[in-house]
């Protein structure tokens, strides 16, 4: 029993919530995002393990080549499109879809693509203007490109800046019969209205809010991955004792320590606030001290019976990452995309009996 900590990444959970997906968005197909190695839970098992989706979403060509080299064969999108000839005929040669946001791709884009056209809703990243997009879909009409814009402030319910930019789009788009697609995990469920004919779930699609203030479970999703790590010693210090670097926590009793093998070089916030809990043992515990590269600390003089070897959840389906985020100050994305290289990603599987079963 290894006491390193480890990502469980439950492929139940995905396919639950893609299922979510298509009950939200019914008649449109499903563009699963898996960029920054599929945020954090591992690029090539999350692809498969959302085999059910109708393509995949990447912000890098490398990305993609990696999905092609796994064997995974549906429709795959680069977000970020091509920077230059070789990234341009890299897309061709593993049929990778680029997207085009300026007119200075086109004399390399591959003949044998499918290209998404970027419209510049009001996002102000990458995109084209009315005049160029207009320009680019006649021109690049023959082979039936997807329209597309991205959506900035679909997280914030009653901010009128979302639907403006789906009348703007909507409008440029009237006369084409071309697929379009605007929709992202918060538009996909607070925005109905744009849907259209490909949504781009990401966040959602490992069972985490999009939304401040709300959980996943709130949202009818299920977290897609679990944190986890071992408690490796217990200590027993008197009142007054100060714990971790800068003594910046005193114990005010008689307190049981536990040592946790986990800390901000696995991708464990350093920022967290005194309000932080673990999950061990069936009960939260709090946080003390500074977390440490390798280490953390947490109070268990309220736990009598936890030993060194049991298991600790740092985040997961009993202590959602949108609590942890919000402890540290930061947003899910920057914590399920931060753990870092050296945790290993377990991929767990429901048996028949109801078992979970791990392999590497």
């Amino acid at each position: 029993m290894s006491a390193n900590p480890r990502i469980l990444l439950d492929a139940d959970a995905l396919r639950a919530n893609l299922a979510r997906v298509r009950a939200l968005a019914p008649r449109a197909k499903v563009l699963a995002v898996v960029k920054a190695d599929a945020y954090g839970h591992g690029l090539v098992p999350v692809a498969r393990a959302l085999a059910g989706a109708d393509g995949f979403a990447v912000a890098r060509v490398a990305e993609g080549i990696a999905l092609r080299r796994a064997g995974i064969g549906h429709p795959v999108v680069v977000l970020g499109g091509f920077f230059d000839r070789g990234e341009a005929e890299a897309c061709g040669r593993h049929r990778l879809d680029p997207v085009i946001h300026d007119p200075d791709q086109l004399p390399w884009l591959p003949e044998d693509v499918r290209p998404w056209i970027k419209f510049d809703s009001g996002m102000h990243r990458l995109g084209l203007g009315e005049a160029a997009f207009r320009k680019i879909v006649s021109r690049l009409a023959p082979r039936r490109p997807v329209l597309m814009t991205h959506l900035a402030c679909a997280d914030e319910t009653d901010n009128p800046a979302t639907a403006e930019q789906l009348r703007h789009f909507g409008r440029l788009c009237e006369g084409t019969a071309f697929e379009r697609s605007c929709a992202n995990s918060a538009a996909i469920l607070a925005w109905p209205q744009s849907h259209g004919d490909w949504v781009r779930p990401g966040l959602m699609l490992y069972g985490i809010s999009p939304f401040p203030g709300r959980s996943g479970a709130e949202l009818g999703l299920r977290p897609a991955m679990a944190f986890r790590a071992r408690l490796i010693a217990v200590r027993e210090l008197p009142t007054g004792e100060a714990v971790g670097y800068g003594g910046a926590w005193v114990a005010r009793r008689p307190t049981r320590l536990g040592v946790v093998a986990a800390g901000y070089g696995d991708g464990y916030p350093r920022e967290v606030q005194p309000e932080t809990s673990v999950w061990i043992g069936g009960r939260r515990a709090p946080v003390v001290g500074r977390v440490s590269m390798d280490l953390l600390t947490v109070d268990l003089t309220d736990h009598p019976g936890i030993a060194p070897g049991a298991e600790v959840e740092l985040w997961g389906p009993n202590l959602p990452v949108e609590e942890i985020a919000a402890c540290a100050g930061t947003i899910p994305y920057t914590l399920v995309c931060g753990v870092t290289a050296r945790v290993a990603r377990i991929e767990t599987e429901r048996s028949e009996d109801g078992a979970r079963q791990g392999c590497l």
